[in-house]
């Protein structure tokens, strides 16, 4: 696959991203859209050439599509991972995931049965198929079968996470070898991870012991895993979030996020990571076990069972988290709340000596931003709305985009937006039209900056109705896209994302 210098680099250069970090928020540097985008018919010239109504100067180009695969477009030998009889649901490319050299993109298959991972190769414009189920989950033997893969992270010990969402059982894959040709794939499941109903999963920045991850249900929680040993995932504690006041102000934990209880409960201010297992991973007196595999159904998740016991707080289907720092230096977490139409931040407290700093198992939880957050501050204002945030992304500068779940509506379709947080204190002062998407029937998702290069990200399209072939015939179906932003008006921008000095890969 690689020469063992560039495997040796590759090392090198994780271990580099994995230790830059910065203060998240600069100025908006575009101009924001006014209105969402009108769909287009599917496979018109909008799909197929330019998917995405952008700001002035940003250039897009397709990476890699279902059609372009199958079809044998790019190159001979590939593969993608496409379930029979489905529609569109058939691939469904999730939250993709780069390797720290930018030169492999990985792309899991959100599908119901069958779920696997396409390692895309930028350079040789070559797509195969590096892991997937054997598709026995449809009459209910998940022992080798995997369902709906939402989440795909680069880990710092040089792996790939995969994890369930809907489907499956709650399980958290971990690809050993990702860069390995595909029939030398090693792979285990993370028994250490409790099962939930899995998107966003991601590394602290400043604790090298810590996991954040996501249980995505209207009445899902925000958890973390402090490894017993550092770059060990196999051994930890894991603690789930609870609002201080949340108890006392009548909310609870078994119910929705808009339970009658929960409307009017507290669930920001001053919060507490809540211990579900001792430091073995011993489910703790009166907590269930949160590690058993189970169907992804809303009451039978172990970990949400789990949580529920420990009093964590429950949101409107938290999607997905990205890792960062305020002004003041202390991490922070911002995570989509679908349901809630908004972003929460999630600020770590920490204890400070000359020597070290360490969390104190209290945190802050305030609204970041949402649909009452102005818009477009200083600029033509914009019609659209802020509706059902999914994935976040961070650029170089620390700077926080925000995906939407789904169209607007048969007509209109979905945004992305960038959430002006210019004093980086956690909660944004403008929210900003930054793209949208026309392609009929579809989603925008896994927007990720390359680390290797900070003036590029990518973005794919899910789920688009030119997936189903039954109506339309040679479609171009799921795609991946790529954009640069070199030619942009704002050079000053340019600059400091070439300077780039923040993990990108979140």
């Amino acid at each position: 696959m690689k020469p063992r210098a560039i495997r040796q680099q590759l090392l090198l250069t994780a271990g580099l991203v994995a230790t830059q970090s910065a203060f998240a928020g600069t100025d908006v540097w575009f101009t924001p859209l006014t209105q969402s985008a009108p769909v287009v018919a599917p496979n018109a010239l909008g799909e197929l050439a330019s998917p995405w109504v952008t700001p002035e100067g940003i250039f897009q180009k397709n990476i890699v599509s279902l059609r372009e695969v199958e079809d044998q477009i790019l190159s001979p030998g590939q593969s993608i991972v496409r379930v029979p009889g489905a529609s569109t649901s058939a691939s469904m490319f999730d939250m993709l995931a780069y390797d720290p050299t930018g030169e492999y993109l990985f792309i899991p298959h959100e599908t119901p049965v069958g779920a696997g991972c396409t390692r895309v190769a930028l350079y040789d414009n070559h797509a195969e198929v590096i892991f997937a189920g054997d598709q026995k989950g449809a009459t209910g033997d998940w022992s080798k079968d995997y369902g709906a893969f939402d989440p795909s992270r680069w880990t710092p010990n040089n792996t790939l996470f995969l994890a369930e969402e809907w489907s499956g059982q709650g399980r958290v894959i971990e690809i050993l070898n990702p860069l390995a040709p595909a029939n030398e794939i090693q792979f285990r499941e993370l028994n250490s991870i409790a099962n939930v109903s899995h998107e966003g999963i991601n590394f602290s920045e400043k604790f090298d012991d810590t996991i954040y991850f996501i249980d995505e249900y209207n009445s899902g929680s925000i958890y973390k895993f402090v490894m017993s040993t550092a770059g060990d995932y196999t051994k930890g504690q894991t603690f789930v979030l609870s609002v201080d006041a949340f108890a006392s102000s009548g909310g609870s934990a078994t119910g929705n996020w808009n339970s009658t209880a929960n409307l009017t409960a507290t669930r920001t201010g001053m919060a507490t990571w809540v211990p579900l297992t001792d430091k073995d991973g011993v489910p703790l007196p009166g907590i269930s076990d949160p590690f058993v595999n189970g169907p992804t159904g809303p009451a039978t998740l172990a970990g949400r069972k789990a949580a529920d016991d420990a009093g964590g707080t429950p949101y409107g289907r938290p999607e997905d988290m990205s890792v960062s720092r305020l002004t003041n230096g202390r991490e922070v977490l911002f995570v989509a709340v679908t349901s809630e139409n908004a972003v929460i931040s999630i600020e770590i407290l920490e204890n400070k000596s000359s020597s070290s700093v360490t969390p104190t198992g209290k945190a802050v939880v305030r609204v970041f931003g949402s649909n009452s957050t102005p818009k477009n501050v200083g600029f033509a204002p914009t019609t659209g709305t802020v509706n059902s945030p999914d994935n976040i992304a961070l650029d170089s500068q620390g700077n926080v985009y925000v995906i939407e779940d789904a169209p607007n509506g048969s007509s209109t379709g979905g945004d992305i937006w960038f959430f002006r947080d210019k004093n980086s204190d956690g909660v944004a002062e403008s929210v900003d039209h930054f793209m949208s998407i026309r392609v009929n029937g579809s989603e925008s998702t896994g927007m990720i900056f390359n680390p290797a290069n900070p003036l590029e990200f990518v973005v794919a399209v899910q789920h688009p109705t030119s997936t189903d072939l039954a109506v339309v015939p040679n479609g171009l179906g799921d795609a991946v896209w790529m954009f640069n932003l070199s030619n942009i008006p704002n050079k000053g921008f340019v600059k400091a994302l070439e300077k780039g000095n923040r993990n990108t890969n979140q």
